[in-house]
């Protein structure tokens, strides 16, 4: 932010492993929200690590959020935070719920086409399981691949400035206000924590 570095522990796994080795232990560090899983949970520390919290850097990209939000309640019990990975992960796999989380700074100024893209490669980057990341090889291959993608949002008429709507259910609103006016009248089922972010 504000070229600022926020990511001081980014590159952890450089300290490890080497050789036969497929892991190291370390005492648990790093910065909340980017942290790999299995790190947290065993202080095994790999090259999927890193794959992990890079996975993270691209949903802040798409969405113009932090990797944890605090959201306050009406009491300090009610208070929750809620991590970005699983906040999107419901809104990754389809083109249309994807448009309801992208950054509304970038006013439709992005390719669809590479918009999806980098949320597939963001979903299979912050997998739960480590063996099912790909190489950081592969993730920079598949980001220089979207380069020159000239099918801006905005063009195609996927994108219109919208106000904000009020209350926990904002998010929830303006997908289905997006249906309605797809013509298919269908609406979410039921209510997701993305609505606290709204």
């Amino acid at each position: 932010q504000d070229f600022t570095a926020k990511l001081s522990d980014f590159g952890l796994a450089k300290l490890g492993p080497e050789g036969e080795e497929t892991h190291v232990s370390t005492r648990v560090m790093g910065t909340h929200g980017y942290a790999a899983p299995e790190y947290v949970q065993t202080g095994h520390l790999t090259v999927k690590s890193d794959v992990y919290s890079f996975g993270v850097v691209l949903l802040e990209l798409l969405t113009g959020r932090r990797a944890m939000e605090h959201v306050p309640g009406r009491t300090a019990r009610a208070e929750q935070t809620i991590k970005l990975v699983e906040w999107t992960r419901p809104y990754l796999a389809s083109s249309r719920r994807l448009r309801c989380i992208m950054d509304q700074k970038l006013s439709g100024h992005y390719s669809v086409k590479g918009a999806r893209a980098m949320a597939h490669l963001a979903v299979r980057c912050t997998n739960p399981q480590p063996r099912d990341r790909p190489s950081m090889a592969v993730v920079v291959e598949e980001l220089e691949q979207l380069e020159g993608l000239k099918d801006m949002a905005v063009s195609m008429g996927l994108f219109w400035p919208t106000a904000p709507a009020a209350g926990r259910n904002a998010l929830s609103a303006k997908f289905r206000a997006e249906m309605k006016g797809a013509g298919t009248g269908a609406v979410p089922r039921r209510r997701t924590a993305s609505a606290n972010l709204s």
